[in-house]
């Protein structure tokens, strides 16, 4: 029998804990879900849990990051299907928004991470979307569709309402009728920044 190489060994032991750990987190929660379960459903010990993220919170950390980048992807396919550039920067944002409505990633993103880790504002992926939102919206002032406005500050204050919208949307007794409202009233603040 041929041996595996061991960087295979440690990509699978990797997902494995991750995939059960998103799979708890997901469903009771983070205060709710319990090492010794997660670790038993990939057939992994807790010393895999130490080795590979250290502690819960670090399994935590990953399966956020590992989310994140998957709502990265369905974000940029979703502004590279609109009709203009400006049209792709207020379809990416809603879509934020309105993913606030998923159930993962309402209590895992929404609710735990910054319960558990603090403000998402200071979390590392939290510079990279600013720095592709101020980008953005560079090149639309440069194509004159958006005001003579500093890209990085329209950046971070539409980033921080996206966010608080989502938050809000997560934590709400009703949130398909708070998505509503907070798209509605998002929608008209971007419309601010344009050229009239």
């Amino acid at each position: 029998m041929a041996h595996r190489p061991r960087s295979e060994m440690i990509a699978e032991t990797r997902a494995k804990l991750l995939a059960a750990a998103r799979q708890a987190f997901g469903t009771v929660g983070y205060a709710d879900a319990s090492m010794d379960d997660f670790t038993a459903a990939a057939g992994l010990t807790r010393g895999a849990l130490y080795h590979h993220f250290g502690d819960k919170k670090g399994l935590l950390q990953a399966v956020i990051a590992e989310i994140d980048a998957e709502m990265n992807e369905r974000l940029c396919t979703i502004s590279g299907r609109a009709p203009n550039r400006w049209q792709g920067f207020v379809d990416e944002s809603v879509a934020y928004i309105e993913m606030a409505l998923e159930p993962e990633i309402q209590r895992i993103m929404l609710r735990d991470g910054p319960a558990v880790l603090g403000d998402p504002a200071q979390w590392p992926n939290a510079n990279a979307c600013i720095s592709s939102m101020t980008r953005s919206l560079a090149r639309l002032k440069a194509d004159g569709a958006v005001a003579d406005i500093d890209p990085e500050a329209a950046a971070r204050l539409i980033s921080g309402a996206s966010l608080y919208a989502a938050q809000w949307i997560a934590n709400s007794d009703d949130p398909e009728a708070t998505s509503k409202k907070a798209v509605a009233a998002f929608k008209a603040m971007l419309e601010g920044f344009l050229v009239r």
